[in-house]
C-alpha cells in the first residue's frame, strides 16, 4: 500500500489474512494487526488510535490493543491480535502475511 494512502494516526482496513489487516501509520512507522477485536470479532479499522501509547481502541467494547505486539491493554479483551511485520519500500509499505 502507498504510504500517502495511509493517513497519519488512523486506521485503515486491508484485504489479506484472515480477516483483513488493519494498517496504521505513526509517523515513520506502520503497524499492522489483525483487523478484529479478539473478544467480539469486531473490526478494529473502525476504531481510535492513541499515538502516546501506540495503540488501537476496539469501538464494540473499548478494549485497547498495543499495535506493536498486539497484546490487550485494557479488558474485556484478555487475548492478543494477531500483528505482521510491515517493511517500508520506497513509498510503499508492504507487509508480509504467513
Amino acid at each position: 500500500m502507498k504510504l500517502a494512502d495511509l493517513p497519519e494516526g488512523a486506521a485503515v482496513h486491508v484485504e489479506g489474512g484472515r480477516s483483513g489487516l488493519c494498517l496504521v501509520r505513526l509517523g515513520y512507522d506502520v503497524f499492522a494487526v489483525e483487523d478484529r477485536c479478539s473478544h467480539q470479532n469486531w473490526p478494529l479499522s473502525d476504531g481510535e488510535v492513541d499515538p502516546a501509547d501506540c495503540s488501537i481502541e476496539c469501538t464494540k467494547h473499548g478494549s485497547t490493543f498495543s499495535l506493536k505486539d498486539g497484546q490487550p491493554l485494557c479488558l474485556p479483551a484478555t487475548q492478543p491480535v494477531a500483528t505482521y511485520a510491515v517493511c517500508l519500500e520506497g513509498d510503499e509499505a508492504v507487509v508480509s502475511v504467513p
